[in-house]
């Protein structure tokens, strides 16, 4: 089956809505109808065997549980089966809500369990109610969502689209909660290209997604291997937060013979539930931009308490984004390279690449991904790709066991122009990447060579190290009136009580108001004269206040100097300059700097926690920067021509009116 045949069967599943209006509100849709939607796919993979099953439970009603399970299940020839005689057929409309619930109970237990995560027996009783639980199985009954008229790929983007049209009937945000197909087969055909070697028959290979959604990411991934070599065993790992896209991730697992006892169901960054678990391959789209405040307690305690023993060692981005952690998270379930190491895919907006300065934790978290040598592609995707967002976006390859040729090296792809458009627009999704775009793609990585489209960088080449360049302190002090009214509003002055601060204003005015010091030694002189006049005694927060009020920047000023003689820096003039790694500082500065500003120098007491060397090392990807091509202005004469030919169409357009 076709995808537009998958739209037309979602499309027919989502018309029982029509039957709910009214008795039910629009975010409770989706509620009654993907539960309704797996129990009718369960029921259709199960039936060539029912028969078998039933007698096997009639022979063995006598059997223990345990016993009785394994039988029926060798019966079913499933990894779940289905007791009951009744069928979704089969139930009348005499019949009640119980008698569905039968039916549901009669699952074995991994199956049943799917259903507690919809509350599927509130909404029963609820369609029992209001007599609609009639209509409603019977219209599922209907539905053919047999193995042999929709394969395991064909029900996830079934399920996906059933996702977003209750999404929208609720006013939820559906990208949370699965990936568009092309993005998956493209994050999929990334990491596994090249992989034959690992991938040889009868070899086994783990997966796992950390935000599973409905399971698009495990089941491209397990339908990809299958294709390069029928012989592998794929075992598939998970953890999802929503518990309906679990129970459906659950079901699809259930369904391929998968061990669902590796399908979690929780936030990951607070409950890793497969902590000591390492995989071969990683695929995940975390969210985007989402928070993680709620989890800040149990991250930070992590990072602190374990260190590079944890997660989080590297550092932690800002609380308004959680995406490098869940990258991070990925990092440390990596397998060691002595092992064959592991392979990571996730789709990450443009935040990661960029955001946060020299010392920061997104900046600290890059600086470990790219000296540890674990970045080996960014590929940009077109914008418009998404459900909920149209922003841009970008798919990160990493592997900790690179081939001889990409070590110590960073591989950027431009593919922002591979894509097609949409012939309808499923909420922000315009556009999406064809097969033979996709095929290019992964072409230009794995041909690992520069052209328009691609760009090869050494891992320092992103890195930078921040220096702070300071310029001396040069003031001009006078005691004028109008710089003796600014000492009141000095913070230290005005908590003084009124005699002191009037002694301190006498002295100052004991000052000739019409001289202008150049040199601050030689103002302080005079104004402790003054104040032994006046018996004023400011202590040292306050004499601060004094000079602030009563002076001004002046580059014709002397340079102030403290006790040891050495130029005090003038904040206000502080800059910072990033310095290529690699580069000496000291050059750059002569280079960049002092032709420009002979006066200026770096302040060499900040130092890298851990190189130790002055400044400050940064990371960061300036990914359109290294892609960015110079467009020059058009002529100033076709801009008059167009302006010129505006202004006619407005003017005829106002004589048409006057007309």
């Amino acid at each position: 089956m076709n995808t537009e045949n998958h739209s037309q069967t979602a499309a027919f599943i989502w018309s029982v809505a029509d039957l709910l209006r009214g008795d039910f509100k629009q975010s409770q849709y989706g509620r009654v109808i993907l539960p309704f939607t797996l129990l009718r796919r369960l029921e259709c993979v199960l039936e060539p065997t029912k028969a078998k099953v039933l007698k096997s439970a009639e022979a063995n009603k006598d059997k223990t549980d345990a016993v009785r399970e394994k039988l029926l299940l060798r019966a079913a020839d499933q990894q779940f089966f289905n007791a009951s005689p009744l069928s979704l057929a089969q139930l009348s409309d005499t019949q009640t809500s119980d008698d569905l619930m039968s039916y549901v109970q009669s699952f074995s237990k991994d199956a049943r369990e799917i259903f507690e995560h919809f509350h599927f027996e509130d909404f029963a009783q609820q369609l029992g109610d209001a007599d609609l639980l009639y209509q409603v199985v019977q219209r599922f009954a209907s539905i053919d969502l047999s193995p042999k008229h929709i394969s395991n790929f064909g029900m996830g983007t079934i399920f996906e689209e059933l996702i977003r049209k209750f999404a929208e009937s609720s006013n939820e945000t559906a990208g949370e909660h699965f990936t568009p197909r092309d993005i998956v087969h493209l994050t999929t055909s990334l990491v596994l290209t090249g992989e034959d070697k690992k991938l040889k028959p009868h070899s086994i290979v783990t997966i796992y997604d950390p935000t599973a959604g409905t399971g698009g990411f495990l089941s491209e991934g397990d339908e990809y291997i299958q294709q390069v070599s029928k012989q592998v065993t794929v075992s598939l790992h998970g953890q999802e937060l929503n518990p309906e896209s679990f129970a459906i991730c659950k079901a699809d697992m259930l369904i391929k013979g998968q061990d669902v006892g590796n399908i979690k169901l929780g936030n990951t960054l607070s409950d890793d539930q497969l902590a000591d678990t390492r995989f071969d391959y990683m695929l995940s789209n975390p969210p985007f931009g989402v928070e993680w405040k709620k989890v800040q307690k149990q991250v930070t305690d992590e990072h602190k308490l374990k260190g590079f023993q944890g997660r989080f060692g590297p550092g932690l981005p800002r609380v308004s984004d959680g995406s490098l952690l869940f990258l991070l998270h990925l990092v440390s379930k990596m397998r060691d390279p002595r092992e064959g190491g592991s392979r990571i895919g996730i789709i990450l907006n443009g935040s990661p690449l960029f955001t946060g300065g020299a010392g920061s934790g997104e900046s600290e978290i890059r600086r470990y991904l790219l000296q540890n040598d674990l970045v080996e592609a960014i590929v940009a995707l077109p914008t418009d790709m998404f459900y909920n967002t149209g922003i841009a976006t970008y798919v990160w390859v990493l592997s900790n066991n690179k081939p001889k040729a990409r070590k110590g090296k960073v591989q950027l792809i431009n593919a922002v122009n591979r894509y097609s458009k949409m012939r309808k627009s499923l909420g922000s999704k315009r556009q999406y990447i064809d097969d033979a775009n996709i095929d290019a793609i992964v072409r230009l990585y794995g041909d690992f060579k520069e052209n328009d489209e691609t760009k090869i960088f050494p891992v320092d080449a992103f890195g930078y190290r921040r220096i702070t360049v300071e310029r001396p302190l040069k003031l001009n002090f006078q005691a004028s009136a109008e710089r003796i009214a600014k000492l009141a509003q000095e913070t230290p002055l005005a908590k003084l009580e009124q005699d002191e601060l009037q002694a301190i204003t006498r002295a100052c005015q004991r000052l000739n108001a019409d001289k202008l010091y150049r040199n601050r030694d030689a103002f302080l002189k005079d104004l402790k004269k003054a104040f032994k006049a006046e018996d004023a005694k400011p202590g040292a927060p306050q004499l601060k206040a004094i000079l602030n009020a009563l002076s001004e920047r002046d580059d014709d000023a002397d340079i102030c100097t403290d006790k040891h003689g050495n130029p005090e820096p003038d904040t206000s003039l502080r800059d910072n300059e990033n310095v290529p790694l690699g580069e000496s500082i000291h050059d750059y500065f002569e280079r960049e700097v002092m032709p420009h500003v002979p006066d200026a120098w770096i302040d060499e007491s900040k130092c890298d926690e851990q190189d130790g060397e002055v400044g400050i090392v940064g990371f960061e990807i300036p990914f359109n920067r290294h892609f960015y091509v110079f467009k020059p202005p058009r002529p100033l004469e076709e801009i008059d021509a167009d302006l010129k030919a505006c202004t006619d169409r407005i003017k005829q357009m106002i004589e048409g009116l006057s007309a």
